[in-house]
């Protein structure tokens, strides 16, 4: 009778996982599509001016595959770009003078705003210098982007045009992160495949749905919009400052937009664990505003989710329970299938769909180291800068 019961009790936690995935399936927004591109856009009869905003701390690495991409932008209105040194030791603003007079282009300046004072993450105070200098341009829409982010040169055309055209306040693109060593291919896809399920980005888009969310690294900012949403002093406190700035915006009243690039791709290199390892657990625990309780619920539904599916087609098979084994393994299938679309956006091999409940299984440790490092204190640290405060940490960038 106890076999029976452990057994049966087995299978209902199989057949628990399996509601959750095909509640994922169908009712989460439809995260794992990956057909979320630029809306619908035509050409403004006039193009309205813009200035683009780059906050750099020790860029020099990158920034010669980045920088060049901004000043080539083939766009039609008046354009200009606000490099923003923030206290680099590496040299950044002087290659970025140095790009500027090599490869010409659009107007550049390059300015430092200084040490942040208490309560400013280093990036949220050089983008609030970026926006001041870009004030007396009185630009109609600002483009924060980071220093790591390459840009085709039709990139802002198309950006402004899907912002005019469907009327939106903010248009983020999820840019196309590097995917060449074999942590990056592990771990990089399922790294925005999570990011889509907790913000579909079917629900950002249309208006009257709370989800809001934006990539840091690409966003189309209508200046008005950003005024009315006191972007960025609103968010200066903020944990992970993309998705801040998208809520405030949307509590402004504002309409906003995000999806997956074409036309933008990160050239920051990840490879090795470690590095991915410190991207993610720099800021996972913020994500759950440091609360314990919720901690303990993501890691939780994670086990739920993504490990008892493999774990119960094994034990399944191995125990000959048959309702255990069936339900961890349709459980795994819709999550193989989930996963699937964003492997092909990224062009990787689909025999990767498979390992996602291992790449999920690390990001469940990346998350709890991250609330180690929390309660030892160590807080945050970024290029140099350690930030202690619980609701000051930086974001990549």
């Amino acid at each position: 009778m106890g076999q029976t019961a452990r057994v049966s009790a087995f299978a209902w936690i199989a057949a628990g996982s399996l509601a959750a995935w095909l509640w994922l399936l169908l009712c989460q927004g439809f995260f794992w599509r990956t057909d979320v591109r630029l809306p619908r856009r035509t050409p403004p009869g006039e193009w309205p001016s813009v200035c683009v905003v780059v906050p750099a701390r020790d860029e020099s690495a990158v920034l010669s595959l980045s920088l060049p991409s901004l000043l080539a932008q083939d766009y039609p209105g008046r354009a200009e770009v606000f490099l923003i040194d923030d206290g680099s030791s590496d040299g950044t603003g002087e290659l970025a003078r140095e790009l500027g007079r090599r490869h010409g282009g659009l107007p550049l300046t390059v300015d430092s705003p200084g040490e942040p004072p208490a309560g400013w993450t280093g990036k949220l105070w050089a983008v609030r210098h970026g926006i001041g200098l870009a004030r007396a341009r009185d630009p109609e829409y600002l483009l924060l982007t980071d220093a790591d982010i390459a840009h085709a040169p039709d990139s802002l055309r198309e950006l402004v045009a899907a912002a005019r055209t469907g009327g939106f306040d903010a248009v983020s693109l999820m840019a196309r992160l590097r995917v060449e060593s074999l942590w990056e291919r592990l771990v990089v896809p399922a790294f925005v495949y999570f990011f889509a399920q907790l913000y579909p980005f079917r629900r950002i888009g249309r208006k009257g749905s709370r989800t809001a969310a934006a990539a840091g690294g690409c966003v189309l900012l209508r200046a008005e919009a950003a005024e009315r949403a006191r972007i960025p002093d609103a968010i200066r406190h903020a944990v992970i400052d993309d998705v801040a700035l998208a809520r405030a915006v949307k509590r402004g009243g504002g309409h906003i937009w995000l999806g997956l690039a074409e036309r933008v791709d990160s050239v920051r290199p990840y490879p090795r664990l470690r590095d991915l390892w410190r991207m993610v657990s720099r800021s996972a625990y913020a994500q759950l505003r440091h609360n314990p309780l919720v901690l303990a619920g993501t890691v939780a539904g994670l086990v739920l989710v993504y490990l008892v599916p493999p774990a119960a087609l094994v034990g399944g098979l191995v125990g000959g329970d048959a309702a255990t084994a069936v339900g961890g393994g349709v459980a795994w299938l819709v999550m193989t299938g989930t996963y699937v679309p964003m492997l092909r956006y990224y062009g990787q091999s689909l025999w990767l769909a498979p390992l996602l409940p291992f790449t999920a299984f690390l990001y469940l440790l990346m998350t709890v180291d991250s609330a180690v490092q929390h309660y030892r204190g160590r807080g945050a640290a970024w290029k140099g800068r350690t930030y202690t405060r619980p609701d000051v940490l930086p974001d990549e960038g």
